[in-house]
């Protein structure tokens, strides 16, 4: 990621790596070919802890060490306090991380407590316990590193920039990409938008978003054509990367869907557990659910027509599968017993 650091507002000399981005850009031939379109996968799951949270991260706690900080926080559905507890470690900061009570997948949850983070464990939702630790941050206590941190999102648009590198510097005519907090679509429109204001590139991409069905205040927003959200009280899906009802950068997420000419759908749970499966079964590329959102909203907007033909898609998918074993385990048969006896395995292979 830092060979673009010059579009990186951080001091040189205080960066904090774990040689994140440069991640896979696998062209996926069997599943575009179904669909009746040219699709790029851009694989995010394989950034050092999992997920396209360590771009950001980085910039994040690069910033942190240069304004002196010693104590960072954040609230997190998982995925960011498994990257903030990795990074902070690397740079020897506090970390002080707020997960709302049972809805942290087994994976992440293990990654914050492994890397020595001060896990707090929240009664409520990710929206209560990012006001909670946003509290803290105003009053001084730490420096958060939630996507409401624009630094943050000055990492994360280096995915952008490395779609754009991948395809010969050209775009493609359409990002779709999971939504939940927000900052990620906004923050890949802004790399994008750098690049094509440098001259780097001619053309465009429709930026589109998917959120699931049960937490879909931006999808709601954009069927509307507002700028304005309506808050989701009780988000729910399976999908608990993006089990969001309030996300924070709503407005810059709906401005880059607008100003790209783009589109944001729902898909549900199914959608998502079905287009999960597939793209393991199909391409060999395993996420965990919320990244599936992104193949499931390609999926239904294929069948709806508002995809066309022929089109040149890149599909994001943010995080690794073993992010959530327990979810991917429960979508699959159990393993099938078998007796210590070769004749025995020979007519379990033939039933196959």
């Amino acid at each position: 990621m830092w060979k673009y650091k010059e579009f990186m507002p951080v001091d040189e000399s205080k960066i904090v790596t774990l040689q994140e981005g440069g991640t896979p850009f696998l062209k996926c031939d069997k599943l575009g070919q179904d669909l009746n379109i040219e699709l790029w996968v851009k694989v995010e799951g394989s950034n050092p802890t999992g997920s396209f949270k360590d771009r950001g991260m980085s910039v994040g706690i690069s910033k942190a060490l240069e304004l002196g900080v010693d104590t960072v926080g954040c609230a997190s559905t998982g995925n960011t306090s498994a990257s903030l507890a990795a990074y902070a470690a690397r740079a020897g900061l506090k970390c002080v991380v707020i997960l709302p009570s049972g809805k942290v997948a087994l994976g992440k949850l293990a990654q914050a407590m492994f890397h020595g983070a001060q896990v707090l464990s929240m009664d409520g939702n990710f929206d209560e316990a990012l006001e909670a630790v946003t509290t803290l941050a105003l009053e001084g206590e730490l420096y958060l590193l939630n996507s409401v941190n624009p630094f943050r999102l000055e990492g994360q648009k280096s995915i952008g920039f490395e779609i754009i590198d991948d395809l010969g510097w050209n775009s493609p005519d359409r990002i779709i990409l999971p939504v939940g907090n927000a900052g990620n679509i906004s923050a890949i429109w802004k790399g994008i938008c750098e690049f094509h204001e440098a001259g780097f590139m001619q053309d465009l991409p429709m930026m589109t978003g998917i959120q699931a069905q049960g937490a879909s205040p931006i999808v709601n927003a954009f069927k509307k054509n507002s700028l304005e959200i309506e808050t989701v009280e009780k988000p729910e899906t399976v999908a608990t990367a993006i089990r969001i009802g309030a996300p924070v950068s709503y407005l810059k997420a709906l401005r880059a869907i607008y100003d790209s000419n783009g589109y944001a759908e729902t898909v549900t749970d199914e959608e998502i557990l079905d287009a999960q499966k597939m793209l393991a079964r199909t391409e060999g590329i395993g996420v965990e659910p919320a990244s599936a959102a992104s193949i499931a909203g390609l999926i239904k907007l294929r069948e709806q027509g508002i995809i066309d033909k022929n089109e040149q898609i890149v599909c994001i998918v943010t995080g690794h599968l073993l992010k959530d074993p327990e979810t991917a385990i429960n979508a699959c048969s159990k393993p099938v017993k078998i007796k210590t006896d070769i004749d025995n395995l020979r007519e379990i292979l033939k039933q196959k």
